[in-house]
């Protein structure tokens, strides 16, 4: 599957149209346990159509408030092994150490980074743009046929851990999303009472 040609600059958009099998999709949609995903993953073309999908998302003032870095086994299982001498040395807890399972499962692994900055747009809606790609990676993904994970942990927050992955001063970890195949049926969850949540107004 290949994505349509890119559309010239300044060239009229098609029109939205229904499509069920997007409303399935949408509805049916389920994260993965990351630690659950397999191969086969994402291929680097499929990936690259993915990112160009996942960047088609709502950014107020084109700034572009976000980058990525995408990370196979080797550069994951490398920096786990880090981190995981990290956990030890700071006294943190056994769990901290075990959640890296989560960081080395998948075959692929996009790390979606935040860099919002003061600029003439809110740094909260530039925040709010990077969490739009998440997002839209995750049903970009899907749409090539594979299940996503969107997960930070402790190390997303870490000062210390932070460099082992490229972030720089002044940026965020938005998500890592780890993208493969999950080895068993996905099982719907608990979802919230929407009207619950809903104020109509006139």
């Amino acid at each position: 599957m290949t994505l349509p040609s890119p559309v010239d600059l300044g060239a009229p958009l098609p029109s939205p149209t229904p499509s069920p099998e997007m409303l399935v999709r949408l509805a049916t949609r389920r994260s993965a346990p990351a630690q659950a995903l397999t191969a086969p993953g994402p291929d680097a073309a499929q990936i690259a159509d993915i990112l160009t999908l996942a960047a088609r998302s709502p950014d107020h003032g084109k700034l572009f408030p976000w980058r990525f870095v995408v990370m196979g086994p080797v550069s994951r299982t490398q920096v786990a092994e880090k981190l995981a001498a990290m956990a030890v040395d700071k006294g943190l807890p056994p769990k901290a150490r075990g959640v890296l399972a989560k960081l080395t499962a998948a075959p692929t692994t996009v790390l979606v980074i935040s860099t919002a900055a003061p600029a003439s747009k809110p740094v909260w809606e530039q925040e709010l743009s990077a969490g739009a790609v998440c997002m839209n990676l995750e049903h970009a993904a899907s749409a090539f046929g594979f299940a996503s994970s969107w997960i930070t942990d402790w190390y997303s927050y870490d000062a210390d851990a932070l460099p082992l992955f490229g972030v720089r001063g002044g940026e965020k970890v938005a998500g890592f999303i780890h993208l493969g195949t999950a080895v068993e049926p996905l099982l719907e969850r608990d979802r919230p009472d929407v009207a619950a949540l809903t104020t109509t107004l006139p």
